[in-house]
């Protein structure tokens, strides 16, 4: 008989609410804040104008996966989408792009 495993719920923002008290934890999540912020900014364009990843590739011209890469990018540091990119992310959710620096 095969043995039943209990599915144990994983809560990410908990996790991160955490880990913020590990002072190394936190120097590299502070490290990658901007990054973040991009990543949200996104997918919120993207869920406001309701529009799915392949919606927003379809009016970008692009392939899905290339949009899934710009959306992951963001917060990896592996690759940073040019700012033409980004414009065209935000023109096909309906959206202007707009740089802030504070």
């Amino acid at each position: 008989m095969a043995k039943q495993h209990k599915t144990i719920p994983f809560d990410p923002a908990a996790y991160v609410k955490r880990s913020l008290k590990n002072p190394e934890f936190k120097a590299a999540y502070d490290a990658l804040e901007d990054e973040f912020s991009a990543l949200d900014a996104l997918l919120h364009a993207r869920k406001q104008a309701g529009l799915t990843q392949a919606e927003v590739a379809e009016r970008m011209g692009i392939a899905q996966s290339a949009l899934a890469r710009i959306e992951s990018s963001l917060g990896s540091r592996k690759h940073s989408p040019s700012l033409a990119t980004l414009r065209r992310y935000a023109d096909a959710c309906g959206k202007k792009l707009t740089i802030a620096i504070g």
